[in-house]
Order: structure tokens, then C-alpha cells, then sequence
């Protein structure tokens, strides 16, 4: 029977190192959703990934994501494809340890 992850918004995955991703399109929106110019969001909230190929939201020195505020994405509305795969579209070793997603029969809305 199919079935997939239904994300609880525990934030564990909001607090693993690596690279947020975000596309052209993305930057757009963001920037619009936090009433600033798409240069001020590059400045402010963006670095080069590690593998030099795009843009990554920013994270702070414990690998929160700078997005993460008072136990909550301040751009859940507007949040990057990447987040929104998480944990169905991709994951991290031993990532059901410290995510809380729990298991739903039948197909995943899109």
C-alpha cells in the first residue's frame, strides 16, 4: 500500500548542517514575502552553497537555519521546494531519530 511522511513541523530538519537550496524563482518569492528588494534577501539571508552551483539560505553557527524562529519557519508560507520535500523527497542518515513525521497511508497531496 502507498503511503508517505506527514511532516509534524518538529523543526529537526530546520536544524541539520547542510545547504538550504534555493532557486531563482525562490529568491523572488521570498524576498516578496519578507517585504524586501531581491538584493537585500541575497545580502542578508543568503551565502554560496558548498558546491559553488547556486545560493543556500543562511544558518546559524549551531546549523539552525536563520529562518527558524520562536520554534517556527518565519517563511513556512513561501518555503523553499527542499523544505517541503523533507523528509519524503530526501533525508539525512538516521534522520527518523530526531524527525517526528509520522507514516500516512495512501497518496501524498502535492
Amino acid at each position: 500500500m502507498a503511503g508517505y511522511y506527514q511532516c509534524e513541523r518538529c523543526t529537526a530538519c530546520c536544524k541539520w548542517p547542510g545547504d538550504v537550496n534555493i532557486t531563482d524563482d525562490e529568491v523572488g518569492t521570498i524576498a516578496a514575502y519578507l517585504d524586501m528588494s531581491q538584493d537585500e534577501f541575497i545580502s542578508q539571508h543568503t551565502r554560496l552553497n558548498k558546491n559553488r552551483t547556486g545560493l543556500s539560505i543562511l544558518e546559524r553557527p549551531n546549523h539552525e537555519c536563520i529562518m527558524l524562529v520562536d520554534g517556527g519557519c518565519k517563511i513556512h508560507a513561501v518555503k523553499p521546494e527542499q523544505c517541503k520535500g523533507f523528509p519524503n523527497r530526501w533525508n539525512f542518515p538516521n534522520w527518523q531519530e530526531v524527525c517526528h513525521a509520522t507514516w500516512q497511508e495512501g497518496e501524498m497531496d502535492s
